[in-house]
């Protein structure tokens, strides 16, 4: 009963508000819509359905974003969107393919790494509109400027940190990537101190594959076990990722075998109908831990067994 005269005062202030755009109201009333309405992916059952949808659903958004440069929620929205995509649906294909179709696997890798920097460039202009002058002084002292972002902003840092790292991780043969190393460090590290328990210990989760880059530089294996300890304990083992991160980035470095396929059996094992508010993402942590298991055999140098 009380909508319409609802929606009939909305449509009056619109009509006339003072030096106000109607087309650019409508277009930021939309991407306020779509930016919130992307988080109704994380409970999906069908991977696959979310994998053909998103690409469709992110140039939409990029299409509002010319419209709207500085709407954070979009480019949050955006450097999210295109980090999961390329993390979940196109990175797990590069080393399968590499068995069958090298160049095509070097065609995934790039087209990977080249999502990831875009979802790095929309994190970072989240940032530059909260906190003008960001990016510069993220490049001349990454720890003071990372300093500077307050708790609202901690998914600014993960998926900036997020993106980032994926980005170095698949372009190791990249300088100009490898050596940002430190920025994605401040990124991540002040996003810990803000609060670690964010997102079910996603910062945690994304700690266990930073640090397991090893000591010789300046990784440690020994932390990124104690990342997974609490990645494990925030999510009340709710989330099968830490279970795959550790197994694929630190069991394997290491070769061992039986702890690997302890942690992959754990998160097959792993219901994700008990926690339904993260199905799709144990789903396609299940599926990654499914394609390690498959090609365990080429991964370890001997076989335990």
């Amino acid at each position: 009963m009380t909508v319409r005269p609802r929606v009939a005062i909305a449509l009056v202030a619109v009509l006339f508000a003072s030096g106000c755009s109607i087309r650019k109201m409508a277009v930021k009333t939309m991407a306020d819509a779509l930016s919130e309405g992307s988080s109704g992916y994380s409970t999906d059952n069908d991977p696959e359905l979310v994998k053909e949808a998103l690409p469709f659903g992110l140039k939409t958004l990029e299409g509002l974003l010319v419209e709207l440069p500085t709407h954070r929620p979009l480019l949050r929205t955006l450097a999210s969107g295109f980090t999961s995509y390329a993390v979940a649906f196109i990175a797990p294909e590069i080393r399968a393919l590499e068995e069958v179709d090298l160049e095509r696997s070097r065609e995934q890798r790039v087209r990977a790494r080249l999502m990831l920097i875009r979802a790095r460039d929309y994190a970072l202009r989240s940032l530059e509109a909260g906190y003008p002058g960001f990016r510069k002084a993220l490049q001349e002292d990454p720890v003071k400027a990372a300093a500077r972002v307050k708790i609202d902003d901690i998914e600014d840092l993960y998926w900036a940190a997020a993106s980032w790292g994926s980005a170095i991780s698949l372009g190791k043969d990249q300088m100009g990537l490898v050596v940002e190393v430190p920025m994605v460090e401040a990124l991540i590290r002040r996003a810990y101190t803000l609060n670690d328990a964010w997102d079910n210990g996603s910062i945690h989760e994304f700690l266990i594959v930073f640090e397991s880059r090893g000591e010789a530089s300046g990784g440690s294996y020994k932390r990124a076990r104690e990342h997974f300890e609490k990645a494990m304990t925030i999510s009340k083992g709710r989330k099968v990722g830490p279970l795959v991160a550790l197994a694929e980035n630190v069991s394997l470095q290491l070769q061992d075998r039986k702890e690997f396929e302890e942690l992959l059996d754990r998160a097959l094992a792993f219901d994700p109908e008990t926690a339904p508010e993260l199905r799709l993402v144990n789903l396609i942590g299940q599926r990654r831990a499914k394609q390690l298991k498959a090609i365990a055999d080429q991964l370890f140098l001997e076989d335990e067994k």
